[in-house]
């Protein structure tokens, strides 16, 4: 009995160091957090209402994923604290670092740090079949949606035709609403940036007789050459059912940011859930599978958050001192 007694006082005891730990480790925890995403239609939006929900079970805090213009504004809506997570597209983030950013020119956004790598963007676009277009060089003079304004695609698409020597007309519409207005006959090819498969170009595929198609090879390395914030992708064949053969493309990677200011103990919670569960992140988006620690490397400018920092030391990565906070 006496034994049983002290084996209670010890379990007793290391409750309340446990609960002592956890309400330290939650000092300055907000009780809620808003994530900054992108259109609906897109990867970023499913991507980040599904990494939402699993923060909010798992963390036991309210969560909301917030549809906005996408990463160009993303990256200012956490520098300003008006949102706590940003998902992001490293050319933007870069821009908006540097003080580049078409929203906010001159403002360099120096509070803001990485959390975690998320995945590729690729750049690649759809249009109807019989709208008789089948590469970039189709559209001059053609309506184009390009996503909208503000996020990657829109930001990148008309640098990219101008590049190329094309003139379309240019519309900026999300990414469902373009899938609508090809459907309609309203624009005659929709061009995005996202994680493959891109949900809308699935929709489309499935409703619709389209063609998927990228760049020509000549395209493809004059774009490489314009864009340093790029780099050489392929389409795989079979992202979409109708696609039978690789498609050559660039791309950008996306890093979820947040503000330096945020919890360091929240920051290494959010980056451990989301790292260390892959297979859950597959079931948010099958472009989670390049959501893995690894990935870090992905960053070549923006620091990470210490927590982040701390988290991926704790699994072995050396962070160079360059992308330390």
């Amino acid at each position: 009995m006496k034994f049983n007694g002290l084996f209670a006082a010890a379990l007793a005891a290391a409750a309340l160091l446990a609960a002592g730990a956890q309400a330290q480790d939650r000092d300055g925890w907000p009780s809620s957090l808003t994530i900054g995403t992108a259109s609906q239609g897109g990867t970023l939006y499913s991507y980040g209402a599904g990494t939402g929900a699993m923060i909010a079970e798992e963390l036991g805090l309210n969560v909301s994923a917030e549809i906005t213009g996408g990463p160009v504004q993303n990256v200012t809506l956490v520098q300003t604290g008006e949102h706590d997570i940003g998902l992001m597209t490293m050319g933007p983030m870069y821009e908006a670092w540097t003080g580049k950013s078409e929203l906010a020119p001159g403002l360099e956004h120096k509070d803001i740090r990485a959390l975690f790598p998320m995945y590729t963007s690729a750049f690649h676009a759809v249009a109807l079949r019989s709208s008789g277009i089948g590469s970039i060089a189709d559209l001059d003079g053609r309506r184009v949606s390009v996503g909208p304004a503000g996020g990657t695609p829109g930001t990148y698409w008309p640098r990219i035709f101008d590049a190329l020597g094309v003139a379309p007309r240019i519309s900026y519409t999300s990414g469902s609403d373009a899938a609508d207005q090809l459907k309609d006959g309203l624009i005659d090819a929709y061009f995005f940036a996202a994680g493959l498969p891109v949900s809308s170009f699935s929709q489309l595929d499935a409703e619709a007789d389209v063609t998927i198609f990228g760049f020509t090879s000549e395209e493809q390395e004059k774009v490489l050459a314009g864009f340093p914030s790029v780099a050489k992708f392929t389409v795989p064949a079979g992202t979409y059912p109708s696609q039978t053969e690789d498609l050559n493309s660039v791309a950008m990677w996306n890093f979820a940011v947040a503000n330096k200011s945020m919890p360091e103990s929240l920051a290494y919670e959010i980056t451990k859930l989301v790292l260390g569960n892959n297979d859950r992140m597959l079931q948010v988006h099958a472009a989670s599978r390049e959501t893995v620690i690894g990935n870090w490397k992905n960053n070549s400018f923006l620091p990470f958050h210490a927590g982040a920092v701390r988290y991926l030391e704790e699994q072995g990565q050396v962070i160079p001192p360059e992308l330390r906070d």
